[in-house]
């Protein structure tokens, strides 16, 4: 497929999750939509980005797959994540982008760096998560072999962890089938439907899962041995669900988990 190809159906993907988010935050009431709405401008800003950097072939040396030698032909546009996250974001994520934009090229690209080759976590810098996302997700569309110096959090494209589950129905009939959502790049695998997808815990009597009549979508898949949870999306439910996306709605869920001592496994595009 052309690289050119490649660009339309990334930004056509970002462009999905973020109409389902403008789509969600019409029927929040107001207190519910500014997660929503900043999820929308976000995903269009990265929507963009992805694909000018699918299409850097045609202008620079062609992506490698190595962060290391492909930031510098996509570095001076991530500017356009950073001022929108000084802009919209909430405050904590505002002055974050605002220390950002006030670092030099050298610190910006280091940081970057060391988010990559360390696997680290949205949880401790979710801004360098946020731009680095279309770039993930742009080289794994292209079919490159993401090397990454540290992982190991289940993504098989680029070793990192998942952000959101989903319940979607098995091709054989046989009740609903389970994948993670990679949270860098976007990736999806099947898990089984009785596994910790941190530890791989697999004794039921550990896997305790929790909904609310408010969210019957959604649901906290948790783990006793490890104390960390994934939030589950059905998308037999609603098939117009975008998991990342929908994980918004039900925010009140993680904030209860929080309180019961469990830690999510990756946070969502809200940051928890």
């Amino acid at each position: 497929m052309a690289d050119a190809e490649v660009a339309s159906l990334l930004a056509s993907a970002f462009e999905r999750r973020a109409a389902r988010a403008e789509a969600l935050a019409a029927e929040q009431p107001v207190g519910g939509r500014p997660p929503l709405e900043f999820a929308a401008g976000l995903l269009r800003v990265q929507g963009r980005l992805a694909a000018a950097i699918a299409t850097l072939g045609t202008r620079a040396p062609r992506l490698r797959g190595r962060l290391q030698d492909d930031l510098g032909g996509f570095a001076g546009e991530l500017g356009a994540v950073l001022r929108f996250a000084v802009d919209h974001g909430p405050r904590a994520l505002s002055e974050a982008a605002v220390q950002r934009v006030g670092q030099d090229g050298g610190q910006q690209r280091a940081r970057l760096l060391a988010f990559w080759s360390d696997g680290a976590s949205g949880r401790d810098d979710y801004l360098s998560r946020a731009l680095l996302r279309p770039y993930a997700e742009a080289a794994a569309a292209l079919g490159l072999d993401l090397e990454r110096t540290a992982g190991g959090g289940g993504c098989p494209t680029c070793g990192g962890a998942p952000w959101i589950a989903w319940r979607a129905a098995a091709a054989d009939g046989d009740g609903a089938q389970r994948f993670l959502g990679c949270a860098l790049c976007g990736a999806a695998w099947p898990l089984g439907r009785i596994r910790c997808p941190a530890c791989g815990e697999d004794a039921p009597d550990k896997l305790a899962s929790f909904q609310s009549d408010r969210h019957p979508a959604a649901r906290l898949e948790t783990c006793a041995t490890c104390q960390v949870y994934v939030k589950s999306i059905d998308l037999t439910l609603d098939a117009r669900a975008v998991p990342e996306v929908d994980d918004l709605v039900s925010l009140s869920l993680d904030l209860w988990a929080i309180d019961q001592g469990y830690t999510r496994l990756e946070p969502g595009l809200a940051g928890i």
